[in-house]
């Protein structure tokens, strides 16, 4: 490692990753027009974004300046499989958003768990059960306590402030006035009473409603299935580059076109079929943007990994700063925007600390087989 300089690299694709949940939360939001939140057109512009950094991008460099390695099917397919479950881990996080679920908490959940299964699914490729340490186990057991306070403390489970006598007298009183007025206007036709529904779902004088069981259930399932699929990436993506001699760009290339098919062509079919429908429409500029915003900084942080890689980063000590800052950035990025600074308590901030600190243990303690010994070895006299 001849300098620091990928460390820039590093940064570029904490922050990337960092700010990816809160940008898209918004994006879902304002595509919505206000009625929830969409889900497959903002996927859509994730994959678009992607499409244009981890496709066209290579296909350029790959045009002028050429890079070592080469294509092979084997390569291929294990790349393409990397990008096919990289799209649907998106997905996920784009249905934990729409089910209600938070960037707060969902993104270091996400973030914390998915080293876990990473080093899971290469101990399993690679047959290092065996050599797995104490605290490499240790580790584990950090980020799944930390992941339980996460969800526990979360701001969005912060009591509010009682409301004081008085002001809940005045409240109760207006209440009363709307509904005899309301009432009293009632003839012949049928009228909408306080309780109607709102635009939004919900009613005008009514405290909005709780998240319901089955929502908490889908937005855990979502986190999971992102969990694994993220989780899976990294061993499936170097196998399609040790199968191309170690290329960069051309498995690279081969996620972006996994994502085209899964994240812009599905979605596209499904809004055209009106099978799915949403609320919203392509008409909401704003949130059109931050949808795209999201994808290309979810793109530009893979990118990032990438030239880390080559100029001089180790897997060992790279992956470790990325899943260790990039909660820390999201949190900061989503108490700011948001406005969740009062609600954030000592005991959400200890367990996130942990789920960092545990992923940290799991990367850097993680098995990593054998050296292979010297092919001509000297012999002992």
């Amino acid at each position: 490692m001849k300098s620091f300089s990928f460390l820039i690299f590093v940064a570029m694709t904490f922050i990337c990753w960092g700010i990816y949940g809160p940008v898209l939360h918004v994006g879902q939001e304002q595509m919505a027009g206000g009625v929830g939140k969409a889900s497959l057109r903002p996927f859509m512009c994730v994959g678009i974004a992607y499409f244009v950094i981890a496709v066209l991008y290579p296909l350029v460099v790959l045009k002028t300046k050429g890079e070592s390695g080469n294509w092979s099917m084997m390569g291929f397919a294990w790349s393409f499989a990397a990008g096919i479950i990289t799209a649907i881990g998106a997905l996920g996080i784009v249905l934990a958003f729409k089910f209600q679920g938070k960037p707060v908490y969902v993104m270091p959940l996400v973030f914390g768990l998915a080293p876990i299964v990473n080093t899971f699914v290469t101990m399993v490729m690679s047959g290092t059960f065996k050599q797995a340490s104490a605290k490499f186990y240790a580790g584990i057991v950090i980020v799944a306590l930390g992941a339980a306070g996460v969800l526990l403390f979360q701001p969005a489970n912060s009591k509010k402030p009682p409301v004081k006598t008085e002001q809940a007298a005045v409240m109760k009183t207006n209440y009363k006035l709307v509904s005899f007025q309301e009432d009293a206007q009632a003839d012949s036709r049928e009228v909408e009473t306080s309780d109607s529904p709102s635009e939004n779902g919900a009613s005008a004088n009514t405290p909005p409603a709780k998240k319901t069981p089955f929502n908490a259930m889908a937005v855990t399932i979502c986190i999971g299935i992102t969990v694994v699929c993220w989780g899976s990436y990294g061993p499936l993506l170097h196998r399609g580059q040790v199968r191309m001699n170690n290329s960069r760009l051309r498995p690279l290339l081969c996620v972006g076109l996994a994502y085209f098919l899964v994240a812009v062509l599905a979605p596209w079919f499904l809004l055209a079929a009106d099978t799915f429908p949403e609320p919203g429409g392509w008409s909401n500029t704003s949130g059109v943007a931050w949808s795209l915003v999201a994808g290309a900084a979810g793109a530009l942080g893979s990118l990032g990994i990438i030239y880390a890689f080559n100029f001089g980063g180790k897997p060992v000590f790279v992956m470790p700063l990325i899943f260790g800052f990039a909660p820390v950035i999201n949190t900061l990025t989503e108490t700011i925007t948001k406005n969740l600074l009062g609600q954030i308590n000592s005991y959400f901030i200890v367990s996130l600390t942990m789920v960092i600190v545990g992923a940290a243990m799991v990367l850097i303690f993680a098995p990593r087989g054998k050296k292979p010994k010297p092919a001509n070895e000297p012999a002992i006299t």
